[in-house]
């Protein structure tokens, strides 16, 4: 129903077929799967224990599959180190304050 909904925003659509959102829904998923299949082998080969933004980044720009997406990922800033991803995979902390153990 989500894809249907989202279909009929653009002017140019008039009805849709019922089976349509149900053939665009499995090429989504057909497509995510791919894209995050991806980006899992390029955090595998900088052995990184999370995939990241950056690791979606890189896969964008070095897949020729996902070239349509290079604008989108263009504005994601690049990581400190272009030559290491290693320390990708390690999450940003908010400004919480930190505990310390009384003994």
């Amino acid at each position: 129903a989500r894809i249907k909904k989202i279909m009929q925003l653009d002017e140019d659509v008039g009805k849709v077929a019922q089976a349509t959102p149900i053939l665009i829904s499995k090429a989504l998923e057909l497509f995510m799967q791919s894209l995050i299949d991806q980006a899992c082998r390029e955090s595998r080969e900088r052995n990184a224990k999370r995939l990241t933004v950056a690791h979606l980044k890189k896969t964008i720009e070095t897949v020729d599959q996902f070239d349509f997406l290079k604008d989108i990922v263009s504005g994601i800033p690049d990581p400190l180190e272009p030559q290491s991803m290693d320390g990708m995979d390690k999450p940003v902390r908010s400004n919480r304050k930190t505990r310390v153990k009384e003994e």
